[in-house]
Order: C-alpha cells, then sequence, then structure tokens
C-alpha cells in the first residue's frame, strides 16, 4: 500500500516516465476522467439552475464572522463575480481532476470522492480521501502555494480551509488531513499534511480549536441583530497618506457594503481600493 509521503514523487516520476503504476488499470481511470470532465462541464452549462441555497456550508464555516452575517443577512451591495474570475475557478475544478487522475495512475488510492459530511447540522461534500487521508485538493498562485509547501497554512488561511477540513474529518472520525496542491503557474506540486492531534506540531496551538465550538459559535454570531467588527483593520498604501483594504477585503465581494465611501484606482499592478485618500492618485478611477 502507498502512502502520502510518496504521493509527490510517484507523480512526478508518472509524468516523467509516462509509465502508470502495474497495479492500476490506466484505461479505465483515463476514462472515468473523462467523465468526470464531462460532468464538470454538465453542471457548469446545462445544470445551472441546481442553485445551493445553503447560507453555511462546511466549505465556508472557516471564513471570518464578519464575512457570514454579510452573507447569511444578504448584505448589499455585493459585488458581482468577473467572467475572468468564474473561467479561472472553471479551470482550477479541471486542474483538481487531473491531480486525482495523476495520484490514480501513480498507484495510489483515491476514495471518498464527494462523499457526504456533516458536524451539528452543518454540511458538505469532501473532495476525497487519498491513501486514507482526508484530502483537499487545490489549484493555487504561487503566493498561496507557498503556504502548503512550507506547512504555514495553519498560520496564514485567509479562505478558511483549515476549518473546512477539519469539519470533514470530524465527521468521518479521522485526525489526519491533507492537502494535495497545484502551483498552476508553473505546475509545482506539494502534499500538505497535519495531524490535529499531535501535540508535538508547531502548528498544534492553532489546530487544536475544536470545530465543533466554531460551528456552534457560527450558528448563534450569523443570528445577530448586530454585524460583528470588521474582519481586517486598514493599511497605510506606501507613503502616499491614503488607507487601503487589507488584502484579505480586498478580494471579498462585501467590501463595498463594510466601506460605503471605498474609491477604487486602477494601477499598473491591478485595482486599489482607497478608505481614506489624502492625496488623489494620478492614475484613473473606477467608478
Amino acid at each position: 500500500m502507498k502512502t502520502t509521503n510518496t504521493l509527490i514523487d510517484d507523480i512526478y516520476d508518472l509524468v516523467k516516465f509516462k509509465s502508470p503504476d502495474k497495479s492500476v488499470d490506466a484505461e479505465q481511470i483515463i476514462d472515468d476522467f473523462g467523465e468526470a470532465c464531462k460532468d464538470l462541464m454538465r453542471k457548469e452549462f446545462t445544470q445551472r439552475g441546481r442553485f445551493d441555497a445553503r447560507k453555511l456550508r462546511m466549505s465556508n464555516i472557516g471564513k471570518t464572522d464578519r464575512f457570514l452575517w454579510n452573507h447569511y443577512n444578504n448584505v448589499g451591495p455585493k459585488e458581482k463575480m468577473q467572467p475572468h474570475t468564474l473561467v479561472k475557478f472553471m479551470y482550477g475544478h479541471l486542474i483538481e481532476e487531473m491531480l486525482l487522475l495523476f495520484a490514480r495512475l501513480a498507484g495510489h488510492t483515491v476514495t471518498h470522492e464527494q462523499a457526504h459530511a456533516e458536524v451539528q447540522g452543518i454540511s458538505g461534500s469532501m473532495d476525497c480521501k487519498i491513501d486514507g487521508i482526508v484530502t483537499d485538493v487545490k489549484s493555487a498562485s504561487t503566493y498561496g502555494f507557498k503556504k502548503f509547501k512550507d506547512a504555514t497554512l495553519a498560520f496564514d488561511d485567509p479562505f478558511g480551509y483549515i476549518d473546512q477540513i477539519k469539519g470533514y474529518a470530524r465527521s468521518e472520525g479521522e485526525t489526519q488531513v491533507g492537502w494535495l496542491a497545484m502551483d498552476k503557474a508553473n505546475g509545482h506540486l506539494t502534499y500538505l499534511k497535519y495531524d490535529l492531534e499531535d501535540k508535538q506540531a508547531p502548528v498544534y496551538e492553532v489546530l487544536k480549536k475544536d470545530i465543533e465550538e466554531r460551528i456552534a459559535h457560527v450558528k448563534v454570531m450569523v443570528e445577530q441583530k448586530d454585524p460583528p467588527p470588521l474582519c481586517h483593520d486598514t493599511v497605510p498604501d506606501g507613503k502616499s497618506g491614503n488607507k487601503k483594504l487589507a488584502m484579505g477585503c480586498s478580494y471579498c465581494h462585501f467590501k463595498h457594503a463594510c466601506y460605503p465611501k471605498l474609491r477604487t484606482f486602477l494601477y499598473s499592478t491591478g485595482p486599489r481600493y482607497l478608505t481614506e485618500v489624502a492625496n488623489e492618485p494620478k492614475v484613473q478611477e473606477i467608478t
């Protein structure tokens, strides 16, 4: 039986030598991959009416309190997702299917794909188990990939990946969790594994927080009349005297709800969201 300890090396050998593990039926695995991709495209283009109306799901339970309160209470205005972002998500799903194809062809066991998980009435669908380990499969930017590669995700987790996978693990009665991640800019792969009960691990103080306590807190918090505090403080925009959104707020589609007077300026590096303007930027403002 192979383990996730050799998963990345085995995948690299697979793509280098073009030789699937002798224990697997490569033709069947490739056929299954094709069917999975077809199902993804059907969901995108022929089954869009099947909208998931649940406000609280395992996939978002790790988000910040203010985000969840806004989401649960339909706070507006809510920034619409741009077409290029939808494309990015779409090929992210395709990358994830490709990584599972690689894992299987390399002789590793992939089970529990989209298996139902539930904790205290909050439910979701886990990506899979690889070699028995509850695993999320991620395609990431080079910046995001570094946190998986360096095992620092527990200390910098703006998208709530830790609580999400802890929920899946609790539902399955497991304590080991992992992420199979790919840097979508250059193809680098890594597998990050945490043991939620390893008290000697540097990340234990972060990981020891009980997921059931988190879920109980969220279920009460979103029903409150008043919103929780803002997720992040604003930060200085260099030496201009202006202030801008923190990175975590820049990507949030509730930023205009939290900051009604927010102004957006288009720099060569992309949009910059200013909360205070002491010196007018000499670039185009987006209104």
